[in-house]
C-alpha cells in the first residue's frame, strides 16, 4: 500500500518538475460501500467517481446537456435513431482509445438484469446500440424518448473488458475521466491522480485530489478553517451555518435536486392502504423540519425539485401538505387500523441531516395516531436493506435529475429499477409512458403536472424537503463550480493558486 502512494507522488512529481504538485485536500463524512458506477448510487460513491468516469453526454453547471465523450450526435425525424460520433482523443485510463464497441458493452451492461443496475430504466427505450464506424455508434430506440440525452451522463462508459466481467468495478475504476483512482483506503481516504493524455486540452489542472474521510462534521469544519482540508463538498445546513463568515472561507450555493424522504412500502400493510398514506404525509409537518433540521436553508417540496422551474408545482397544490394532527387521526381511522399504528422507520445514519429529519418526523408522526420506533443504521446496512425492500417505513436522502423522466419513472413506474416501495398504479403507469414519448414541452409538462399531483398524497413517498446545497472552499481554490445535481465534474478545470 505504502509502496503505491510513493509511486502517485512520483509520477506527479515527474510531471512537474519545477514545481509542487498541486493536491487538493478534500473531507467528506463517509467512504463508499463500493464504485461501480452502473450499481452504487450514494453520495459517497458518486463523488469518487464524478471525476473518473463519463458518459456519453453530461450535465453543466446550469443543469443543461452538453456533449461528453460523444463531440456530436444527430436525431432522426421520429426520434427513434440517434448516431454519436465519439471524440478522437477519448482514452480510458490504462491508454486504450474509446471505441464503439465499449459503449455497446456499457449499455448492454446497464441493461442486463442481471447487473441490477438503478439506471436501467432509464435506457429501456433502446432497441439496439450498433458499433457503425470507427468512431460512430448508432442507438436505436423503440419508442421516442424526450428525456434520453439528459439521462446519458449516469450511463458511464467502461471498457468492454470491464463490462463483460473481466474487472471488478466495485473496488477497481476503468474510466475515462481527468482522474482516476491510485489507492483506496476503507474510511481513511481515497487518492485520485491526475489521469495522462486526458482528451481536453489542458485538463486537469490538479495534480491530484485526495478525499479525507471524516466523520465528525466539527473535524471538517476545524480542518478547513484551518487549512487542512481545501473543500468540503455538499455541506449540511448546521455546518454551514457555522462556516459563515469565517475568514478564508467561501460558501457556495445553489438549490438542492436532491431531497429528504420517506419511503413507504406498499406491499406490507398498513401501508398498502392509501389512507394510511395519505395520513401520513397529513401527520408530517415540512415548515417545521425546514426549521429545525435545515436551519431556514430549505424549502418543503413535492416529488419534484423547485430547482426545476419548468416542472414542479407548488406545494399548495397538494392537499395533504397542511398539516393537521386531527385530520391525519381521522385518516387513519377512515383506513380501519388499530391506533396507534406501530412502525419501524430505517434511517440512513451516516448523513447527520437525515438522522435529524428522522427524529423530527418521529415526533410529529407519533403525536398524530402513529407509534414510530427508529431503526439507525450504517450506510451498508441500510443499502440492502434498501435494495431488497426490506423495510417498513425508511429515512433517507435521494438524488433528483434535470428531467422529471429521470427520477419519476425508475422510482414509481411498475417494475421500475428503484421502485423498491412496490408501487404499482396502472394510470401512473400511462402517464410516465406518455411523458418520456412525448416530445412537445408544454404537453410533457401537462402529463407531469398530473402524476405529481397523483404522487403526492397518495404515492409511496412523502417528500418532505428540498435544501439549499452548499460547498466550502479556502480561498486560493479556483475554478470549482457547485451544480444542483451534487456533480463534482468541474474537478477537472479546478486549480489551487500558488
Amino acid at each position: 500500500m505504502r509502496r503505491t502512494v510513493w509511486a502517485v507522488s512520483a509520477a506527479v512529481a515527474l510531471a512537474a518538475p519545477m514545481a509542487a504538485a498541486q493536491t487538493l485536500e478534500v473531507a467528506t463524512d463517509q467512504s463508499p460501500v463500493g464504485l461501480d458506477p452502473h450499481v452504487a448510487t450514494s453520495f459517497a460513491s458518486v463523488l469518487v467517481n464524478g471525476p473518473v468516469y463519463e458518459g456519453l453526454t453530461a450535465i453543466d453547471k446550469d443543469l443543461r446537456v452538453v456533449p461528453e465523450l460523444a463531440e456530436s450526435w444527430t436525431v432522426s425525424p421520429d426520434g427513434l435513431t440517434y448516431v454519436f460520433t465519439l471524440r478522437p482523443g477519448a482514452k480510458f485510463h490504462d491508454g486504450s482509445p474509446v471505441t464503439p464497441a465499449d459503449v455497446a458493452a456499457s449499455f448492454a451492461r446497464v441493461r442486463d438484469p442481471k447487473t441490477g443496475s438503478p439506471y436501467a430504466s432509464r435506457i429501456d427505450m433502446v432497441k439496439s446500440v450498433e458499433p457503425t464506424g470507427d468512431r460512430q455508434v448508432t442507438v436505436t430506440l423503440t419508442t421516442p424518448s424526450a428525456p434520453f440525452l439528459a439521462n446519458l451522463p449516469q450511463i458511464v462508459i467502461v471498457p468492454a473488458a470491464a463490462a463483460t466481467g473481466g474487472i471488478d468495478l466495485q473496488r477497481k475504476t476503468a474510466g475515462t475521466g481527468p482522474f482516476t483512482l491510485k489507492e483506496w483506503v476503507p474510511d481513511t481516504y481515497l487518492l485520485l491522480a491526475k489521469a495522462g493524455g486526458y482528451w481536453e486540452p489542458g485538463l486537469p489542472k490538479l495534480d491530484a485530489v485526495k478525499i479525507n474521510i471524516v466523520p465528525e462534521a466539527s473535524t471538517r469544519q476545524v480542518g478547513l478553517s484551518g487549512g487542512t482540508y481545501q473543500l468540503l463538498p455538499n455541506v449540511d445546513p448546521a455546518t454551514a451555518a457555522t462556516l459563515q463568515g469565517t475568514p478564508g472561507v467561501t460558501l457556495l450555493e445553489t438549490t438542492d435536486l436532491s431531497y429528504t424522504l420517506v419511503g413507504m412500502n406498499v406491499s406490507k400493510p398498513p401501508f398498502d392502504n392509501p389512507k394510511v398514506r395519505q395520513a401520513l404525509n397529513t401527520a408530517i409537518d415540512r415548515a417545521q423540519i425546514v426549521e429545525a433540521a435545515y436551519f431556514g436553508k430549505g424549502q418543503p417540496g413535492g416529488p419534484l425539485s423547485p430547482a426545476l422551474k419548468d416542472w414542479a408545482l407548488p406545494v399548495s397544490d397538494y392537499p395533504c401538505y397542511a398539516a393537521d394532527p386531527e385530520k391525519a387521526k381521522a385518516l387513519l381511522a377512515e383506513a380501519g387500523v388499530a391506533l396507534p399504528v406501530k412502525a419501524e422507520l430505517k434511517v440512513l445514519g451516516s448523513n447527520q441531516l437525515v438522522v435529524d429529519v428522522a427524529q423530527v418526523v418521529q415526533a410529529q408522526l407519533n403525536a398524530a395516531g402513529f407509534e414510530v420506533a427508529l431503526n439507525v443504521q450504517e450506510q451498508g446496512t441500510f443499502i440492502q436493506d434498501w435494495r431488497n425492500s426490506n423495510f417498513q417505513l425508511f429515512a433517507s436522502i435521494n438524488g433528483g435529475n434535470v428531467d422529471p423522466d429521470g427520477y419519476l419513472y425508475r422510482t414509481f413506474r411498475t417494475g421500475g429499477s428503484t421502485n423498491v416501495f412496490k408501487y404499482s398504479d396502472a394510470e401512473v403507469d400511462r402517464l410516465l409512458d406518455q411523458g418520456r414519448t412525448t416530445l412537445d414541452p408544454a404537453k410533457r409538462r401537462e402529463v407531469y403536472a398530473d402524476v405529481q399531483k397523483r404522487l403526492a398524497c397518495d404515492g409511496p413517498i412523502a417528500h418532505l424537503v428540498f435544501g439549499q446545497l452548499f460547498t466550502a472552499v479556502r480561498d486560493g481554490v479556483t475554478g470549482y463550480e457547485i451544480v444542483g445535481n451534487r456533480s463534482t465534474r468541474s474537478l477537472r478545470q479546478t486549480a489551487l493558486e500558488k
